[in-house]
């Protein structure tokens, strides 16, 4: 497995993709309580289609949501990143900021820690001048970490990708802008 971080936290390293992932992703997209907030857990090939949009992803823009190891052990955790959406909003096109947490890392602070690094990453190495986050209103988790990291909410809004599910389609946004004096 490549190793060589991108960038690091205090915890973390964050790295593009390899192949070597798809097995443990697919593990976490398959994981019901991972996805609780998602229509359906993931297969196999809908892992290995997300992975290859992360890798495109990164070689168009230098982000992507980053492969994430822990550094005490190089094991991978999942993902934290950044990643360019367009579905159909008010507000977009527009960077999004979002974490997907093998189980077992949950409850360690990892999303938040994470979090803040690649928002660093964004608007100091990538010059990114806003960034979004949304999630279902039932995903209180994510939302903790939406406030923890400082972004600010902004509404609420019907996601046109989650219409068929009436639990998910209700969401929050959140926002940050680029802060020109805020130490990280």
């Amino acid at each position: 497995m490549n190793n060589n971080y991108l960038f690091t936290s205090p915890r973390l390293g964050f790295r593009e993709w390899n192949d070597s992932d798809m097995e443990l992703m697919a593990r976490i997209n398959n994981d019901p309580d991972v996805m609780r907030y998602f229509p359906s857990v993931q297969s196999n090939t809908q892992t290995e289609a997300f992975i290859r949009r992360m890798q495109n992803q990164f070689g168009e823009r230098k982000y992507c949501y980053f492969a994430v190891d822990t550094l005490h052990n190089r094991n991978f955790i999942g993902f934290i990143g950044l990643s360019f959406q367009v579905f159909e909003a008010s507000f977009t096109p527009c960077i999004d900021i979002g974490w997907r947490l093998s189980k077992d890392a949950w409850g360690n602070g990892y999303a938040t820690e994470g979090a803040l690094r690649c928002l660093q990453y964004g608007f100091e190495l990538q010059g990114i001048e806003e960034i979004f986050s949304m999630a279902p209103k039932v995903n209180q988790p994510s939302i903790n970490v939406m406030q923890k990291i400082g972004m600010n909410y902004v509404s609420d809004f019907k996601h046109p990708l989650l219409k068929d599910h009436s639990q998910l389609e209700d969401c929050v946004l959140y926002k940050i802008q680029s802060p020109v004096n805020r130490g990280f």
